[in-house]
């Protein structure tokens, strides 16, 4: 341990990095099968305490509720029966997934004779700080021993009970198993200070990941001394080009936005081609309206539908995730793609239209982690992708880009076999 935490090794976050530190090791020497055990363990676990997490979580309701936190922030909150299935679920699906470490990913021998492979190897303690969702609990414990990772967990105060019940469930899962249930740790502290602490545990923590909102992230990423896979926040864009098909147009739209508006691939303004606008603007605006939709439009989407609230500057940058849609009408495919890359954060991008050159030009211009043509931003998501759960969505372009799944998490050795070689 790093001689620069010895005089604050009673604080909670030392403590559970420490442990978590000394039980990665052994982590990472576990078998595939193994770790595959206790994730069916865990699964099992959740399901036979689906009773107890839902009263964890009900306390977390109330006290939101109480506080005055908006319904869509208290809907991902939520746990029920029909959740914490699909919770295990994912558990077992990832350990359906294969497993990467160990996976030999070079090999090749050099003209002096030395053999040298290159081989996927866990990268050690990952430390995750994220925001209201307890699925992520589930889902970043999943990855991280899959891959035979030990993680420190700090989730959001809103979640506090329903996060500190599951992991316990998930450690007594654990003890049953032959992997050191310490790999699992989650840090009960709600204050800043424990974010701030986590931020410097160099030689604790081999990485941090941030999950939330933009200042959480910033946060994170303007502060850290520990390295940082920065995931983004997701002020999505749908761009209606105009020879897109009504239909298809206004299911993708809606689902992108109304599906479930609280996460981060829900789409936030709507660009819609002046043609299509003029023939489709107003049946798309009384479509959204009827789905409980504030719009918020330009002045060029105002005068064709003057219901519409006036768009502030600052609403262009703004991820609501919530029931509330900006509309911008533009006058072509480059007015779209410079509307996304002034305000965009690097996160879903669609364009619906039949013009295959302007869909493969968005393809191609858009700087997105996920670029999309004829299909919901909603589909940017580890599960959808295949990867069974995913640790977040990084709108970086080192190390990992889009959903992180299973091999994002891990790092890579060299392994040189020689015969007595030495360099002249």
């Amino acid at each position: 341990m790093s001689t620069q935490h010895t005089a604050t090794t009673a604080s909670e976050v030392v403590q559970k990095a420490t442990l978590a530190k000394h039980a990665a090791p052994p982590l990472a020497l576990a078998t595939t099968e193994q770790k595959n055990s206790a994730l069916h363990a865990m699964a099992d676990a959740l399901i036979k305490e689906t009773a107890s997490i839902i009263a964890a979580n009900a306390e977390d309701l109330r006290q939101g509720k109480e506080n005055g936190t908006s319904s869509s922030l208290l809907d991902r909150i939520a746990l029920n029966e029909q959740r914490i299935a699909g919770i295990a679920q994912g558990l077992r699906e990832v350990a359906l997934l294969p497993d990467p470490i160990g996976d030999q990913l070079a090999e090749f021998t050099r003209p002096n004779g030395l053999h040298i492979r290159k081989v996927r190897v866990p990268i050690g303690v990952i430390g995750i700080i994220y925001e209201a969702r307890p699925n992520v609990t589930v889902d970043a414990a999943a990855l991280c021993l899959k891959t035979g990772n030990a993680v420190v967990l700090r989730g959001g105060s809103a979640a506090l009970h329903s996060n500190k019940r599951i992991v316990e469930v998930l450690h007594e899962a654990l003890r049953d198993t032959e992997l050191p249930a310490d790999a699992l740790q989650l840090v009960i502290d709600p204050s800043r200070a424990s974010v701030d602490e986590m931020l410097k545990l160099n030689g604790l923590l081999d990485v941090l990941i941030p999950r939330g909102g933009h200042s959480l992230i910033q946060n994170v990423v303007r502060n850290a001394t520990v390295p940082v896979i920065e995931t983004g926040a997701g002020i999505c864009h749908t761009y209606i080009d105009e020879t897109a098909q009504y239909e298809m147009a206004l299911n993708i739209a809606l689902n992108a936005k109304v599906q479930r508006p609280s996460v981060c691939n829900s789409m936030e303004t709507l660009l819609v081609h002046e043609a299509f606008a003029e023939r489709h603007l107003a049946q798309l605006a009384e479509a959204f309206g009827a789905s409980g939709v504030e719009l918020r439009g330009s002045a060029s989407a105002r005068l064709l539908v003057p219901s519409m609230k006036e768009a502030a500057d600052e609403d262009w940058d703004t991820e609501y995730n919530d029931y509330i849609l900006n509309i911008r009408v533009v006058s072509s495919l480059d007015e779209a793609m410079a509307h996304i890359g002034a305000h965009g954060t690097k996160h879903s991008e669609c364009i619906v239209t039949e013009n295959q050159e302007n869909a493969a030009r968005f393809l191609e211009t858009i700087d997105a982690a996920a670029v999309y043509h004829n299909a919901s931003t909603r589909f940017t998501d580890g599960f959808e992708f295949g990867f069974g759960a995913e640790i977040g969505i990084s709108t970086q372009k080192l190390h990992a880009r889009g959903p992180m799944g299973l091999p994002e998490l891990t790092s890579s050795k060299y392994l040189i076999s020689g015969s007595g070689q030495i360099r002249g």
